[in-house]
């Protein structure tokens, strides 16, 4: 199939492919000699529809060069993508955490909000000017 099919096939625009292809997650088919357009394998729309799926689960495409290129290692194992797997999910959590506080300090500067005070005694510009 042309590039277009290809990627309609896997839900992405030919953008998509072309910078997968630059990043060397997919592997760019070879010009055919006799002129005409490349054919992409219905593995290659696979391919694109992993890498789509780990991004949705949030690993990055370094991460996702790593596991397709363990999907092809003689020898990987599962402890491999599992140990992958388990960074990623300490990295969310540390974010979650980082959140978590965030929403905290807001609470806080909500709740002593004077509201109803004029600008000039608005407790939450004076706390993120202090935090300046």
């Amino acid at each position: 199939m042309k590039i277009g099919q290809a990627a309609n096939a896997a839900g992405v625009n030919v953008e998509t492919v072309r910078y997968y292809e630059r990043r060397g997650l997919i592997a760019r088919p070879p010009k055919p000699t006799t002129g005409g357009f490349r054919q992409y394998a219905p593995s290659t729309v696979r391919c694109i529809r992993f890498v789509k799926d780990a991004q949705k689960i949030g690993f990055s495409l370094a991460e996702i060069s790593e596991l397709l290129s363990l999907r092809v290692q003689p020898g990987a194992t599962c402890r491999e993508v599992r140990s992958l797997a388990e960074q990623r999910r300490a990295e969310v959590q540390e974010r979650l955490n980082d959140l978590q506080r965030i929403a905290d300090v807001l609470d806080e500067l909500i709740d002593t909000c004077p509201d109803k005070e004029s600008l000039g005694a608005c407790s939450i510009l004076e706390a993120i000017e202090r935090e300046a």
